[in-house]
């Protein structure tokens, strides 16, 4: 038998913060070993298992070589709601949950049709069908494996949402019209890579991290063209964005005739998401 907390603490001191250590601690207790949160904090638990242990170590060990916490649980929370992931898909972050958030604060009426293009897990997805129950929900994402993931997550949910295995970059023409789409799309440069943490280089997905330095908005370019056949009128756009090419994307809007374009910091500051407007 071994104090499950102090062995978390000592394996880790030299790769994670105190309040990293802390955090992750909370995670494996709570998603691994099922013990309640305030037991945790009161050490009001009984030692684990030798067998525990072990898979403890296991868990450990794969921090240690970077692997996100989310992916060894297999799950991760958004916006309240608990999600599957693996490595097909990227781990949701907080800014995209404020995404969510002024989509859902800036919708009216309820009984829309949404488009999620690069759905992923299905965060945003999944999560407007459960925040908008009388909204009409449709997904796309060239991954099937991404597809499998969030179609799980919808059922987990219990929402319901219309998944298709779909590339943006070779939609060029459908008849369904949307009041909303909504996208979270590669927008990474390759130069950007070298700033990047191993633990996102080595085990996300790069083909929905990534786009080529000298092309850097072409997602927000297809979409866009896109969004002017397919978003009804006064329709609304909304994209999370590379922090430095906000200006950019707003000329790109501001040229295909888009109106009422609003850029929107995150809660660290950083110029994360675009809202823009179907004129016609």
């Amino acid at each position: 038998m071994q104090d499950a907390k102090t062995f978390i603490k000592n394996e880790l001191k030299d790769y994670f913060s105190p309040d990293e250590i802390s955090s992750l601690t909370r995670l494996i207790l709570e998603k691994e070993f099922a013990i309640p949160f305030a037991d945790i904090l009161a050490y009001k638990f009984n030692h684990l298992s030798d067998a525990e242990m072990q898979k403890l170590g296991e868990i450990i060990g794969k921090l240690k070589k970077s692997e996100p916490i989310q992916y060894i649980l297999g799950e991760t929370d958004f916006f309240g709601l608990t999600f599957f992931v693996d490595t097909s898909v990227l781990i949701p972050r907080p800014e995209t949950e404020e995404l969510v958030q002024w989509i859902v604060e800036t919708v009216k009426k309820e009984s829309i049709k949404i488009l999620d293009i690069g759905t992923g897990s299905g965060c945003i997805a999944v999560t407007l069908a459960k925040k908008m129950p009388s909204a009409e929900i449709h997904a796309w994402d060239i991954s099937k494996d991404a597809i499998e993931i969030a179609q799980k997550n919808a059922q987990k949910n219990d929402v319901e949402v219309f998944f298709l295995e779909k590339d943006i970059l070779q939609e060029s023409v459908s008849d369904e019209k949307f009041d909303i789409i909504v996208s979270n799309p590669p927008y990474v440069t390759e130069f950007e890579k070298t700033k990047m943490q191993e633990n996102v280089l080595n085990f996300e997905p790069h083909m929905a991290l990534f786009v080529p330095d000298n092309n850097a908005l072409i997602f927000y370019e297809k979409i866009a063209n896109f969004a002017l056949t397919n978003l009804n009128r006064g329709g609304k756009l909304f994209f999370e964005i590379n922090r430095e090419k906000g200006k950019d994307i707003v000329c790109l809007l501001k040229a295909k005739g888009f109106k009422n374009i609003e850029r929107k910091r995150d809660i660290s500051g950083n110029e994360r998401m675009i809202k823009a407007e179907k004129a016609h």
